[in-house]
C-alpha cells in the first residue's frame, strides 16, 4: 500500500510510543515568493555567497549583466558613512537562464554574489557572542527558529536582501519593457523628519544625489545629522 504524506504525517503522530518525547515542529522561514514570477533567496551572510532563483521570467527578454549589476551596485555596502563598511563589490554571476547573446530561455535564472569580506572573528572575538545586536533580526531569527548565526547573522542579514535586488532589477525590466512602467523609491522620513518631494516628477538621479537617498536636499541633510 502506498501511503500518501498527509496520511503518513497523521499516522506518525498518532501513533503511541513511550520511547517518543513530545515536541513542537517549528516549519522553516519561507524564502520563497510570488506566483506567476516566483523567487527564492539563498546563502548566508558569512557563507560561499549568497543569490537567487528566478522562474517564470518569460523567455526572449533582452537581459544583461551589467543591467542586474547596477541595482546590486545601488546597495553595495561600504558605499558611505552611513552604510557597513564590509569592503563587497558584489558582483552577480549568472549561472542558468540567459543565452550567449543575453536573451532569457524562459526557464529558471539563477544568479549568484559570491562572498568576498565575511570576517566572521569580527563577531566571535568580543562580547557579540554571548549578546544580540541592538535591533538586529538574529534575535527574532532565534526566538522563532532556535538558530542563532553569530557571525554576521546568517540568513537574518542584510545580505540575503541581494537576491530580492537582483531578481528585481529583472521585474524592472520586464514591467518597463512590456508596461512601460518605472520603478522609483526614496527615503521619505527618518525618525520625525520628513520630507517634501514631488512624487510625478523626482527622478532616479535625485534620489542618488546624495548619501540618505531622499531627493528633498533639505530634508536629506538634516536626515544625514540626525543618523550620525
Amino acid at each position: 500500500m502506498r501511503l500518501n504524506n498527509p496520511l503518513l504525517l497523521t499516522i506518525l503522530l498518532s501513533t503511541s510510543t513511550t520511547n517518543v518525547t513530545p515536541f513542537t515542529l517549528t516549519m522553516g522561514t519561507g524564502n520563497t515568493f510570488g506566483r506567476t514570477f516566483r523567487i527564492s533567496t539563498w546563502g548566508e551572510s558569512h557563507g560561499g555567497g549568497v543569490g537567487v532563483t528566478l522562474d517564470g521570467c518569460p523567455p526572449r527578454l533582452p537581459l544583461t549583466r551589467d543591467e542586474i549589476q547596477v541595482d546590486l551596485d545601488r546597495r553595495r555596502p561600504g558605499q558611505s558613512r552611513i552604510t557597513t563598511p564590509r569592503n563587497e563589490a558584489d558582483s552577480v554571476e549568472i549561472l542558468s537562464g540567459i543565452t550567449p547573446d543575453d536573451r532569457t530561455t524562459g526557464t529558471p535564472i539563477a544568479m549568484l554574489v559570491r562572498n568576498k569580506d565575511q570576517r566572521s572573528s569580527d563577531y566571535l572575538d568580543n562580547d557579540m557572542k554571548v549578546a544580540y545586536r541592538p535591533s538586529h533580526a538574529d534575535a527574532t531569527y532565534d526566538a522563532k527558529y532556535g538558530v542563532r548565526a553569530v557571525a554576521g547573522g546568517g540568513r537574518s542579514s542584510a545580505r540575503e536582501t541581494i537576491g530580492r535586488v537582483a531578481a528585481g532589477a529583472v521585474a524592472r525590466k520586464i514591467l518597463s519593457l512590456y508596461n512601460g512602467i518605472e520603478v522609483l523609491a526614496y527615503v521619505s522620513k527618518v525618525q520625525d523628519i520628513g520630507s517634501n518631494v514631488n512624487d510625478d516628477t523626482f527622478t532616479m538621479a535625485d534620489v542618488d544625489a546624495n548619501i540618505v537617498r531622499c531627493p528633498d536636499e533639505a530634508a536629506a541633510e538634516l536626515m544625514l545629522a540626525r543618523i550620525d
